[in-house]
């Protein structure tokens, strides 16, 4: 269970995680991550395998296997390299009227689940990740590459920012959520 547990977390994370933090997380000990870590290495870090488990400093994070370097570079090519959909749109909007924001505080606000297009919108450079020192979650938001596609000086330069930036909708759409 510990070993499935793990594999989810490392394949949800999509970035360098501690092994401190991990055993934080999972509440058990760093040498039961350890153990679990050298498992999954085992599993995974083989040629067959299209995904490896790499680790620097005691930080691990699962990734795709090099071996498929050409083609994961081609399919992430062809998913920025597009248009952006409507629900891409809408998020980036968000983030930019309410941002900086954290996950839950978006997918309260748009009702939908924004993991997807929020990695779509990190390898596009649109939108950081950013970890708060206030905030247990990160928080997201937009990048100085967004405004200058924009043409934009700041974030206030988008039209009516100063009254869409603290809206009642979105203030009430986020007191809903913590008061559940």
């Amino acid at each position: 269970m510990l070993i499935s547990q793990l594999e989810s977390i490392l394949f949800v994370a999509s970035k360098p995680l501690a092994l401190k933090k991990l055993a934080k997380v999972l509440n058990v000990s760093g040498e039961d991550v350890a153990t679990a870590l050298a498992d999954l290495r085992a599993k995974h870090n083989t040629p067959e395998s299209g995904i490896t488990i790499i680790e620097n400093n005691d930080e691990y994070q699962m990734v795709a296997n090099p071996d498929n370097q050409t083609v994961a570079e081609n399919f992430i090519k062809a998913e920025v390299s597009g248009e952006l959909t409507r629900p891409q749109l809408e998020t980036l909007t968000v983030i930019s009227y309410c941002g900086p924001i954290t996950k839950p505080e978006l997918e309260q606000i748009r009702g939908v689940n924004c993991a997807l297009i929020l990695r779509n919108l990190m390898m596009r450079g649109l939108v950081k990740e950013q970890d708060s020192s206030t905030n247990l979650l990160p928080t997201y938001e937009v990048t100085m590459d967004y405004l200058r596609h924009l043409g934009l000086n700041a974030l206030t330069d988008l039209p009516d920012y100063a009254t869409l930036h603290n809206h009642e909708f979105v203030a009430t759409a986020l007191e809903v959520k913590t008061e559940n």
